[in-house]
């Protein structure tokens, strides 16, 4: 019951932050500055990417390969900035929670030698264990962080 007091507290608060700036906002488009990376989701799910040019209260505009690309306001769905400064700070933070999570997970299944048991070689006992799990949940939890994209939300259409 603890625990689940707990992760619906976290819960929460991340939803709480996620509400504190109004991402439908089109002015948030305003912070952009030229040359900036960005990806464009319209309409139809289609993702364009370039670097930002101007806004307008009309439209955005970007650089593609191709050369200049215009969208409308009414057909943008999704604006995000494709940065990556935050690769090292989710890698450290997918490492400690995979650590956690696999030194918990290899405690919890742990079953130590018991009386009744015929042969049983447990040398390192849970502790041991954990360790193992801690190491293996560390390396799997560093690959999920560097993975993990990083890309700031700028602005998205709110549906209802």
């Amino acid at each position: 019951m603890r625990k689940s007091l707990f992760l619906i507290c976290v819960l929460g608060l991340c939803g709480a932050s996620w509400g504190q700036t109004n991402r439908a906002s089109w002015e948030n488009l305003g912070a952009l500055q030229r040359g900036q990376k960005i990806q464009i989701v319209d309409v139809n799910s289609k993702k364009h990417s370039g670097t930002f040019v101007s806004v307008s209260d009309a439209a955005v505009s970007f650089q593609q390969a191709a050369g200049e690309q215009t969208i409308q306001k009414q057909d943008v769905r999704i604006v995000k900035l494709m940065e990556n400064k935050h690769r090292l700070r989710n890698t450290l933070i997918g490492s400690a929670v995979g650590a956690g999570v696999g030194a918990v997970i290899v405690a919890a299944a742990d079953h130590p030698c018991t009386p009744s048991q015929e042969f049983c070689i447990h040398p390192i006992g849970r502790g041991g264990a954990a360790g193992i799990g801690a190491v293996a949940g560390l390396v799997c939890g560093a690959v999920v962080g560097v993975l993990l994209p990083s890309h700031k939300l700028i602005y998205k259409v709110n549906s209802h």
